[in-house]
């Protein structure tokens, strides 16, 4: 897949290696081009970058994804400075701009792809994304809403989506993003 070198916004690096100051995060969280941008607005965010994982065939593109044969959701990578922004931070972002409730869409986005999950890259993530889905379960619970179906599991490989994705409402603002959060704050 052809990556562009920097990002359209900030003019970082979209591919690594990263410096060594700088951690990762993968989220899935419906259709990438809204959750994308919700992440790189976030202070301490270096880098993102959209994507695809979780799936079991090699080097996916977006018609396979969206085929639904591939078991691939679209995901985010978020490159960020801990020293600024924290990873339960980066759980905040996610939990409250979508509904983790809906299982396998995003409102209008339907399919596999557009699952809700969190993709760890050490033990500290996992344990922290299952801490914050717990927490976050109770303040949905108490707002009468439903079971949160969003997956943990440790990244296996992302892989970059195709260069038009890429920051795509950067480049196209009046583009189409479908995420809506539940209003319910995560605590």
């Amino acid at each position: 897949m052809t990556v562009p070198d920097s990002h359209f916004v900030n003019g970082n690096p979209l591919l690594g290696p990263f410096e060594d100051h700088l951690q990762q995060a993968v989220f899935g969280l419906g259709c990438f081009w809204g959750a994308e941008r919700r992440f790189w607005q976030v202070d301490g965010v270096y880098s993102t970058a959209v994507g695809y994982a979780g799936g079991h065939v090699s080097d996916p593109d977006y018609q396979s994804v969206c085929s639904g044969e591939t078991d691939h959701a679209e995901v985010v990578l978020v490159v960020f400075d801990p020293a600024v922004v924290g990873y339960l931070d980066l759980l905040t972002v996610f939990w409250e701009n979508h509904n983790p409730t809906q299982g396998a869409r995003q409102g209008n986005d339907i399919g596999t792809q557009y699952r809700s999950i969190i993709f760890t890259n050490s033990d500290t993530q996992a344990d922290t994304a299952r801490r914050s889905l717990d927490a976050y379960q109770a303040d949905l619970t108490a707002a009468g809403l439903g079971r949160i179906t969003t997956h943990i599991m440790p990244l296996d490989t992302f892989y970059y989506a195709e260069e038009y994705h890429q920051q795509y409402l950067a480049k196209n603002p009046g583009g189409y993003c479908g995420l809506k959060g539940t209003g319910v704050t995560c605590a």
